[in-house]
Order: C-alpha cells, then sequence, then structure tokens
C-alpha cells in the first residue's frame, strides 16, 4: 500500500581502475544506512540552456557544521559549449565492493547534446577537477551510438550508460560500454530497442529493466503533442542480464506514456521497483517473478491533469521527471516538473 506525504534529491563521494582493503562502497545497502558518514559535499550539473557559456559542475557544502553550509563552494566548467550534461555516475561503486583494486573517484558526466562523456576527479570532494573527456565522435564510430543518458558502474569495474539514439538523430535505445580507463568498448546489447532512455540491473534476479523516451532530431525541438504517438515511447524492455538479450517489452499503454527513470529497491534480492511515467505522471510498480524472470507492471500511483488554457494542450499533466528511493527502502520520493511539485510516498508496504 501507498501512502502520500509530501517534501526532496542530489550526490556525494569518497584513481584509475583503483586501491583499499575492501573496495568502494559498502556490503550492503543497510550497511550504508546504518554506518555510512554522512555526506559532506554534493555534487550539481549545471545546464546553461543558451550556450552563452559551458555547462559546470557545481559542489555544494551540505555540512551544517561548515562556515559555508548551503553554498556553492565550486564551480568546475566544462570546456565546451552546448553539451547538455545529463545523469551522472560513478566510476565504480558498492557492485564493486569485493574488488580491492576498485576505488570510487570519478564522476561520470554523459552529455546529451553533444554526446561526450567526461571524467571528473574527485578525489578531492571540494575542489573536482577534469580527468578525462570522451568526444561523441568516439562513441559514434566505436559503438554506433549517441545521446547518452543514463551511467551506471558495472560489478567487474565497467561503466554503462544507456544511449538514446543513433548519430544521425533517429531514435534507437541501446548501452554503451566504457573501460575502467574510459576507452569505448562497444554496445552492451547486440539488439537495440526503438527508443532509450534509463535502466537498472538486479544481477540476484537476472534482470535489467529500461525505458523509453523519444526521437532525439524530434525531442531537441520541443515537445509536439501531433507527433507524440509515433516519435514517444510507451514500453519497458526486460533483459537477461547474464545473457545480455531481450527477453520481455510491456507496452504500458496510456497509463505509462513517456516511462522515464527507473529505480529498483537497493535490497538486492528485492523483486520490486518502479518507473515514472513522465507525460501520463503515473507511476507503475513493477514486479519480477523470480522463477520465471517475467515482470509485471501496475500503475500504483494516478496524477489528475488539469485543465488549462494557452498551454500546448487542454489539459497539463504534472509530467514526473525523476524518482527516487530512500536506502532504507521505505520511500519513494518523485519531482512533477510542470506542476512544480516535489512528492513523497510511503513504500514500505508495496
Amino acid at each position: 500500500m501507498l501512502k502520500n506525504s509530501n517534501r526532496s534529491q542530489a550526490m556525494s563521494t569518497t584513481n584509475g581502475c583503483c586501491a583499499t582493503q575492501c573496495g568502494p562502497g559498502y556490503a550492503t545497502p543497510l550497511d550504508a544506512f546504518r554506518s555510512g558518514a554522512r555526506e559532506k559535499v554534493i555534487y550539481v550539473p549545471c545546464i546553461v540552456p543558451d550556450h552563452s557559456r559551458p555547462d559546470y559542475l557545481a559542489t555544494v557544502d551540505v555540512d551544517p557544521e561548515s562556515r559555508t553550509y548551503s553554498q556553492v563552494i565550486h564551480r568546475l566548467p566544462m570546456p565546451y559549449t552546448g553539451d547538455e550534461l545529463h545523469h551522472s555516475g560513478w566510476n565504480a561503486c558498492s557492485s564493486c565492493y569485493n574488488d580491492p583494486s576498485k576505488k570510487r573517484q570519478f564522476l561520470i558526466l554523459p552529455s546529451l547534446k553533444s554526446g561526450r562523456v567526461y571524467a571528473v576527479d574527485v578525489g578531492q570532494e571540494r575542489e573536482p577537477k577534469l580527468h578525462k573527456v570522451v568526444e561523441g565522435e568516439e562513441l559514434s564510430r566505436v559503438a554506433g551510438v549517441a545521446y547518452p543518458h543514463s551511467s551506471h558502474c558495472l560489478g567487474n569495474g565497467d561503466i554503462m550508460i544507456s544511449t538514446m539514439g543513433a548519430p544521425d538523430g533517429k531514435a534507437k535505445g541501446n548501452f554503451v560500454l566504457l573501460d575502467c580507463e574510459l576507452n569505448v568498448k562497444g554496445t552492451w546489447a547486440q539488439q537495440d530497442t526503438a527508443f532509450g532512455y534509463d535502466f537498472w540491473y538486479q544481477p540476484a534476479h537476472n534482470i535489467m529493466v529500461s525505458t523509453e523516451f523519444g526521437t532525439p532530431q524530434e525531442f531537441m525541438k520541443g515537445f509536439n503533442p501531433a507527433v507524440a504517438a509515433s516519435e514517444y515511447g510507451s514500453k519497458l524492455h526486460v533483459w537477461n542480464w547474464r545473457e545480455r538479450t531481450l527477453r520481455q517489452s510491456i507496452d504500458l499503454g496510456q497509463d505509462g506514456l513517456i516511462p522515464l527513470e527507473t529505480r529498483f529497491f537497493h535490497d538486492p534480492q528485492s523483486t520490486i521497483g518502479f518507473v515514472g511515467c513522465a507525460l501520463s505522471s503515473n507511476v507503475v510498480k513493477l514486479q519480477v517473478d523470480p522463477a520465471s524472470g517475467a515482470l509485471a507492471a501496475d500503475v500504483v500511483v494516478r496524477q489528475p491533469w488539469l485543465d488549462v488554457s494557452g498551454w500546448a494542450l487542454p489539459q497539463m499533466p504534472a509530467l514526473i521527471t525523476d524518482i527516487l528511493i530512500s536506502l532504507d527502502d521505505k520511500w519513494l520520493f518523485f519531482s512533477n516538473w510542470l506542476r512544480g511539485d516535489l512528492c513523497m510516498y510511503d513504500v514500505s508496504d508495496p
């Protein structure tokens, strides 16, 4: 049962392929929740929409004992304009906890428009510096993909980034792999999906779920309702994690138009996840059948559209953008971009 409240998100810290006694992160999510130190800084990608100057990474002080608490204490500009930094990730994480050769030191910043991938060294957490730039042309040349979006670190030390299109701007969903030195290896999957966007993997159940946005050459012009049915997605894709093959595709229909962010519970044994469907403005619960690996999808939060005038449509959706699950798997947060609010649901009994 989901219970509603109201309230908020960001990211925090800890060479190369990496060195410590037990690897990065924590043995379990609960260990991180109970024993992890409170973050003292967070990193926020900041986009300059008019391209008058480069996008930058802002470092924000979140230490209540600090004199600069709640202030931006550092800005790291990218070397180029027009990147559109997107969903950041780490070069290594708790997926590599048992590998002492790995260390979480680089923040990975995919750039949606330029196709570049930046690696930022956060060894000095209050003053991060640029470590490496992977050009978009390299993603296109080696992997045949463009428009990188979500970055996740893998247990073998690779970095996996979802991609939303082909180099010519047409829709094509896949995932590009980078090694721990940020060299482009190729695509993770041999099969493309119609559209791409976000993904989450749950190795204990041999499953990965990916979502759909739209055609880059269309959404880069701004949302056009007239082409929503043909140029934007409504499907979830269920992958065999070990074999890297597509197992199942679920069309969410009108209840799940433009499914964007997907998150599973942090408990690695959990079969429960959620996806926020932007245009429909609904939250869909995902549940894996451990026996078959099949995924069931059901709407658990419905948000009404508002009657408006002077907008692209006669009714305006809340437009869910990002979603987040608390580390103890108790709370689900999501943001409504058009309605301008944040929602918090109790998912302790999903």
